[in-house]
């Protein structure tokens, strides 16, 4: 197989651009427990990059895996994301992550804010993870409580005194749009090296992500269910690979960073073996834009999180 191709972050930090997710198929313990079977398998198919959250609840078993694997942890690079309830609690957390991988020598390698607003959560439910942390409390209206303390800005803030501290080799954010990214770039020290978003080609979001580079901010992709639309289906088959390997390849072709998760051995093997699409191909693509979300989706009353999509920037 050959080697993984690397990007280098705007700190000139340079990470394999195709990694692999670190979620659990569902929010159980067994669910999560099982994670460290198809992660070894995934480490011997050549991943390096392994992008997981304390609130998947599966941090314990990739620690484990990557210790199991033999390999030296110098060559991973892991990302985890701050709780969106912890946003109070940046330095707590992070040492809650560590303590889940066991050792110092396992600190993560990039921490992301996970989202601009911050809902009203009990952080004591953080103690039971990965059971009953989606019990988010809400109003009369149905609406997520939300609360205004600490801004995202402020979460941030202490985010970068972790990377000051030499525990982080970058940082970044999930879930920000460019309006958000523009309000925190107005107080923040370190500009963050990623932006881990939804892009997938139905989203319009895709514009959007491509302005990233030019504030040295490097796009970073979730969610690309898409591999029934015709267009991908047809390139597929001109180059002989299936339609999840050209919606991959559309990823990286695009220089945005993916981690495809798979349980499955051989799927972890073929997400690594892309084909080169031409100026066509990538073309037709693009013209599926049709602005569809898939996650972060609004509620009955217009909102995410407390937030109006305008207020958001979406």
């Amino acid at each position: 197989m050959s080697p993984i191709p690397l990007v280098e972050l705007n700190n000139g930090t340079k990470i394999p651009i195709i990694g692999t997710g670190g979620g659990p198929s569902a929010m159980t313990v067994e669910a999560c427990e099982a994670v460290k079977k198809w992660m070894l398998t995934a480490i011997q198919a050549g991943y390096r990059h392994i992008d997981t959250a304390l609130l998947y609840g599966t941090e314990k078993v990739i620690g484990e895996a990557i210790r199991e694997s033999g390999i030296p942890r110098e060559e991973f690079f892991i990302t985890t994301k701050l709780p969106f309830n912890c946003q109070d609690r940046v330095a707590e957390s992070f040492d809650l992550s560590l303590k889940n991988l066991v050792s110092d020598a396992l600190a993560h390698d990039r921490p992301l804010s996970r989202h601009a607003r911050i809902p009203s959560f009990d952080s004591s439910l953080i103690a039971s993870l990965p059971e009953g942390w989606l019990n988010l409390p809400r109003g009369p209206d149905g609406s997520v409580i939300a609360v205004d303390s600490p801004t995202f800005n402020e979460s941030y803030a202490e985010i970068e005194k972790i990377y000051a501290s030499g525990r982080a080799k970058a940082i970044g954010v999930s879930n920000f749009s460019i309006k958000t990214l523009e309000e925190l770039l107005q107080t923040a020290k370190v500009v963050p090296a990623v932006n881990q978003i939804e892009f997938r080609a139905l989203s319009s979001r895709i514009t959007r992500a491509r302005e990233l580079p030019r504030k040295r901010i490097l796009p970073g992709a979730t969610k690309n269910a898409i591999r029934e639309e015709p267009v991908i289906k047809e390139i597929a088959a001109k180059h002989g690979v299936s339609s999840t390997q050209v919606i991959l390849a559309w990823h990286i072709a695009g220089g945005v960073i993916i981690v495809p998760k798979s349980e499955n051995e051989q799927r972890q093997k073929d997400n690594l073996a892309l084909p080169a699409l031409d100026k066509e191909d990538m073309k037709k693509i693009d013209g599926l834009d049709r602005g569809e979300r898939l996650c972060n989706t609004v509620d009955q009353n217009g909102k995410f999180w407390g937030w109006t999509t305008e207020r958001l920037g979406w």
